[in-house]
């Protein structure tokens, strides 16, 4: 048992020592004994101090002429920017940077019914309506435009309704990236069910617009148009 005992004394002899040895390699840092604290570099910079702020330098703007044009002779460079670029049209590519769109025609297709196709530019005439729509019935609209001189990117489509100057729709669609090309493209939007009732019959006022990405806008139209409890009568 003594054995033991001294044993244990032995030990805490040593750790006690242990301790006293290292309190004063602390002292001797000038730690003050203060465990987990560590000194900094001098040229540490904390994160929020960092700047994230400086903005991207793409370099300048060039038309996709100039794009496709250079380096024509790298079979290489070339098949990779066809791939890139898709389908486009060399004929329908100008010196301008900037994408031309234009609006041809809109149609509003519904079934069994004849198509009903809206002139580009709207004969704007506030005492007459644009079409007129049954209603309860299904319908949807179709555009058809074209893209010339350089891609057109992120184009939106956005429609407005108002009824005795209270909005009751409003939709808005991406309807996507386009090159240039002499062929028209076409893009039909969701089928809608126009609504019925008495209170839903009567005059409306909307506005229509397309624009890209860039903000640039390429239609922006007002118009009128109805509900009515049938279809009108053809002329």
């Amino acid at each position: 048992m003594s054995a033991t005992v001294g044993a244990v004394s032995s030990t805490q002899k040593d750790v006690i020592s242990l301790n006293s040895h290292l309190d004063e390699e602390l002292e001797n840092k000038g730690m003050d004994n203060k465990v987990g604290v560590v000194e900094q570099d001098s040229d540490y910079v904390e994160p929020e101090e960092l700047e994230y702020d400086k903005e991207l330098d793409l370099g300048p703007q060039v038309s996709l002429k100039e794009q496709l044009e250079k380096d024509k002779d790298d079979e290489s460079l070339r098949k990779w920017k066809e791939q890139l670029l898709g389908s486009v049209d060399i004929s329908n590519v100008g010196e301008s940077k900037d994408p031309e769109v234009k609006i041809i025609s809109l149609t509003i297709i519904s079934p069994d019914r004849p198509n009903i196709i809206l002139p580009v530019p709207f004969a704007i005439d506030p005492k007459k309506s644009l079409f007129i729509l049954k209603e309860g019935s299904t319908c949807r609209m179709k555009f058809t435009f074209t893209v010339s001189n350089n891609i057109v990117s992120g184009l939106k489509y956005t429609n407005v309704v108002w009824k005795t100057g209270v909005r009751v729709d409003s939709r808005k669609k991406m309807l996507g990236t386009f090159s240039p090309q002499e062929e028209a493209y076409t893009y039909e939007l969701e089928e809608e069910t126009t609504p019925c009732g008495m209170f839903a019959r009567g005059s409306y006022a909307a506005r229509i617009m397309f624009v890209d990405d860039d903000k640039k806008c390429y239609m922006d139209a007002s118009y009128y148009f109805e509900i009515q409890k049938n279809w009108a009568t053809p002329l």
